[in-house]
């Protein structure tokens, strides 16, 4: 007697789903999770995701994939509650978006989704996506050498940084030009044969971008701009050391650099503390903390104000970096901060042959009451060519004007720390 007996296979398991409030507006999607996996995915609506993560088939999820356009905006906190839950369960999330406002995607992004994606969804845009969320994370590089943290560039307990922040008072005053070099001169100190011989360790520099929006110190050294900025800035109160390290990046293996995002941000995406709470972790693992601001006054403004040992404000002979100037210190004045930090650069200063141009400069000084304490020459052609390439004015143009300005800067900045660390 024969029998037969027909064999199933058993089905693939669901590793991921779409959640959409109706999936099929988003027929790309569709598409794209069939090409990547097969039918080892589902499909929930909102409403029902929230019943399905309590089940025990969820725990086999990698990711899910939420679906949304402008008309769910206008009850975000039902998706926000789904992804809060997925992010609970250990269910990696993906938003893709389709004319949803930046703010919606910011607290959505916020609330723990990893990936955005764009919608219509550009080719290979969700394999990219799956990519990155199925990769291992590297390992963070420790930030602070345990054999180097006990020469201290001051006397006393941790690092205390010496921060120095450089603001335009116009576009194009080499505002960034003379904080990505300042930061790079600042690294050279004590680096000499000579110097090791005398047992100095040079200075551990840290440079931050905080132009949010065309912040470009990732251009002129050539650096990748991080999505890992982004999550700092999205919520710098769970920023410890390691998430602080993972979004720095190194030139030169000496120079480190927390860059602009990769996307353009409004200046209000972080407030007083946030800013606050990344300059104190870098002070607290660096000797010089150079921060790059943009050529606007944010509300974050005075925080970096009152942090900062020197406010660098650059300026040319030109009517309009004289008003931007006078408004400036009339709004600090009102606000009672303090001005007096303020140390102005005259950037394309003239030359000494320059009768005529340094009157000008004269005037401007008295017309402002201030005093312009830092002449830097015209560098010329080599100074864009640098920028354009990435590369610090020492590396490009060693002997070119501006850069020994700089050098001389640097070196000034550097002894006179020393020289205080002494005396305390």
């Amino acid at each position: 007697m024969s029998s037969s007996v027909a064999l199933h296979a058993d089905p693939e398991p669901i590793v991921a789903c779409t959640i959409a409030r109706d999936v099929q507006n988003f027929d790309l999607l569709i598409e794209d999770m069939e090409a990547e996996l097969g039918e080892a995915w589902g499909d929930l609506s909102l409403e029902d995701a929230l019943a399905f993560f309590a089940q025990p088939d969820a725990d086999a999820l990698e990711f899910v994939a939420i679906a949304m356009d402008d008309q769910d905006e206008a009850d975000l906190s039902k998706v926000a509650g789904v992804i809060r839950t997925a992010v609970e369960k250990g269910i990696k999330v993906i938003v893709i978006a389709e004319e949803v406002s930046p703010i919606a995607l910011h607290q959505l992004l916020k609330m723990g989704a990893e990936e955005f994606v764009p919608y219509p969804l550009p080719e290979g845009a969700l394999h990219d996506a799956i990519e990155r969320l199925r990769a291992p994370e590297p390992e963070a590089p420790a930030l602070v050498d345990p054999a180097n943290q006990a020469t201290q560039l001051k006397a006393g307990g941790d690092r205390e940084a010496v921060i120095l922040a450089v603001q335009p008072m116009a576009g194009g005053t080499g505002a960034t030009t003379l904080a990505v070099n300042l930061a790079w001169e600042l690294c050279q100190m004590d680096r000499s044969k000579k110097d090791k011989k005398a047992g100095k360790n040079p200075p551990r520099v840290c440079l931050l971008d905080f132009g949010l929006q065309f912040g470009s110190v990732a251009t002129y050294l050539d650096l990748p701009r991080r999505d890992a900025v982004y999550e700092l800035l999205s919520d710098t109160e769970v920023m410890d050391h390691e998430i602080f390290s993972q979004a720095l990046v190194t030139f030169d293996e000496e120079l480190h650099v927390l860059t602009a995002p990769p996307d353009m941000l409004p200046l209000d995406i972080v407030n007083a503390e946030d800013i606050d709470r990344i300059i104190e972790m870098a002070r607290r693992n660096f000797d010089y903390v150079v921060i790059d601001m943009p050529n606007t006054v944010a509300q974050w403004t005075e925080t970096v104000l009152h942090a900062a040992h020197v406010y660098f404000a650059t300026l040319e002979l030109d009517l309009r970096s004289a008003q931007n100037a006078l408004r400036m210190i009339k709004a600090l004045k009102s606000e009672e901060l303090p001005v007096e930090k303020l140390r102005y650069v005259l950037n394309r200063a003239p030359k000494f042959t320059d009768m005529s141009g340094k009157s000008r400069a004269k005037r401007l000084a008295e017309s402002l009451d201030i005093s312009i304490e830092l002449h830097l020459p015209d560098g010329g052609k080599p100074v864009t060519q640098a920028c354009d390439h990435g590369i610090p004015l020492s590396s490009a143009a060693t002997k070119n004007p501006l850069r020994k300005e700089i050098q001389k800067l640097a070196q000034s900045v550097h002894d006179l720390n020393q020289a205080e660390a002494t005396a305390n």
